[in-house]
C-alpha cells in the first residue's frame, strides 16, 4: 500500500547559522516552496531531508526537513512589546486566576491612576479577572499577579515558547529544537 504525502505537509525547520531555530514560538518553519527556493539560491544548507521527492522534467530532489542559513542573523536583543509577547512571557495564563481562556491584558497599576502601558505594568489576564479588578489598585481588591510583570529577554521568550510546541514535530527536527538547553549536572 502506498501512502501519498503532500508536500504541503512537509515544512522545513529553519535554523540560524549557529544551528539554533530562528524562533521557537512560533517555530521557524518555511513552506517546502520557500525552502527549495532558498536552496536553489544557495542561501541555506540542507541539514536533513524528508523521504518525499519533488520532480520536474530535468530535476529531482528530496524535500528538505531541516535547513540552516548560510549567514548568521543576529537575533533581536530586546523583544517587541506586543500583546502576543506579553501572553508568551506569562505563558498564556491569567496572572490572577491561572486560566488560559479568554485572555486579554491588564494594567496592574490602572492607567486612570497613572499606570503606563509597559512590560513592567501589563500582565495577561482573563476577561472575568480584568473586569473584576477594573481600575482598582491590586492592594485595594487583593488581586496580585502570580508573577510580577517584567521586561523579558528574547531568551526568556524562547524558553517559554518551548513549552508550546506546534501540533506536529517531525522527528528530524527534535535534535535541533532543544540542543541549546542547559544540561543538568
Amino acid at each position: 500500500m502506498t501512502i501519498h504525502v503532500s508536500p504541503e505537509s512537509c515544512p522545513a525547520l529553519v535554523l540560524n547559522a549557529d544551528f539554533r531555530p530562528l524562533s521557537y514560538y512560533p517555530l521557524s518553519l518555511w513552506s517546502w516552496q520557500d525552502a527549495i527556493k532558498a536552496v536553489c539560491l544557495d542561501r541555506v544548507n540542507i541539514v536533513s531531508e524528508y523521504d518525499l521527492k519533488i520532480h520536474s522534467p530535468s530535476f529531482e530532489m528530496k524535500l528538505p526537513s531541516v535547513i540552516s542559513l548560510r549567514e548568521y542573523i543576529k537575533p533581536a536583543r530586546h523583544p517587541a512589546f506586543t500583546r502576543f509577547n506579553v501572553f508568551l512571557r506569562d505563558r498564556f495564563q491569567c496572572q490572577y486566576c491561572g486560566t488560559r481562556e479568554d485572555l486579554t491584558f491588564d494594567h496592574v497599576i490602572p492607567r486612570s491612576k497613572g499606570g503606563l502601558t509597559t512590560w513592567e505594568n501589563v500582565v495577561a489576564a482573563c476577561a472575568p479577572c480584568n473586569l473584576r479588578k477594573a481600575n482598582r489598585m491590586p492592594a485595594d481588591i487583593r488581586m496580585f499577579p502570580r508573577q510580577a510583570p517584567y521586561h523579558p529577554t528574547v531568551h526568556d521568550l524562547h524558553n517559554n515558547g518551548r513549552a508550546f510546541p506546534p501540533n506536529h514535530l517531525h522527528q528530524s527536527w527534535l535534535d535541533y529544537l532543544y540542543w541549546d538547553i542547559e544540561l543538568e549536572p
